[in-house]
This record gives C-alpha cells, sequence and structure tokens, in this order.
C-alpha cells in the first residue's frame, strides 16, 4: 500500500472529509489509492481560528488512519489560490502560495488503525 505521512492536525481532518486537498512544496506523478498517515507532531503553526475549529477534534498520531485516491496534482498558481479562498475551512488548512502544488483527494473511507512509525514522501508499507 501506498502511503502519505501528514501532520496534525490535517491527516485528520482529511479523515473526517473536512479537508480534501494536501498542500506540499513538490509534486507527484503517482495517481491513485493512497492511505493517509497521521505523524507523530502536529503542525505548529496554527492560528487562533484554526486552533478553535479543531479544539474538539480527536487527533490520531502515529497511524494509518484513511484511504483515499489521489486523482490530480496540480501546480498553484494565482488564480487557483482566488478559487481555493473561496472555501475557506480548506484554504485555512493549507499553505497556498504560488509554485506549491496542491494534492486533490477524493473517495476518502475511514479504516481501522494502524500503528506505523512514518516516513517522508510516499512510502510503501
Amino acid at each position: 500500500m501506498k502511503v502519505l505521512t501528514i501532520k496534525e492536525p490535517f491527516a485528520t481532518l482529511i479523515m473526517e472529509k473536512k479537508k480534501s486537498i494536501e498542500t506540499r512544496s513538490w509534486k507527484t506523478n503517482y495517481r491513485g489509492e493512497l492511505y493517509i498517515h497521521a505523524g507523530l507532531s502536529n503542525y505548529k503553526y496554527l492560528d487562533s481560528e484554526s486552533k478553535e475549529l479543531i479544539k474538539d477534534i480527536k487527533l490520531n498520531h502515529g497511524n494509518i488512519i484513511c484511504k483515499c485516491n489521489l486523482v490530480d496534482c496540480v501546480y498553484m498558481d494565482e488564480e487557483f489560490i482566488a478559487n481555493i479562498k473561496k472555501n475557506h475551512i480548506e484554504y485555512l488548512f493549507g499553505k497556498y502560495e504560488v509554485g506549491r502544488y496542491a494534492w486533490i483527494l477524493e473517495d476518502v473511507v475511514k479504516i481501522d488503525k494502524i500503528p506505523a512509525k512514518g516516513k517522508l514522501s510516499i512510502w510503501t508499507k
């Protein structure tokens, strides 16, 4: 299985279908089934609005928690970012800057937790 480690709370937000785009500084040509692993650490730079929105969400550190389909990897330009800003929650929980990439995730399915350490890039379990 192909797996992507994502810091919390972003992995759990994907599992709960509240986030459908993962932003990265690098592109991927991979398309297909992708499992999401909730990393051991939290993203450190959440603003007060983001913290308030996730205060009641139980995080899943150190576990593969869902599967999805990675259907596209889009280069972010100003037009793409302007469109994403219309979805406030999606925009709030991503790093949208010209030159970065938006990994488009669909068909998210929660799975029984699978403990795992996690790795950089897309890895195989």
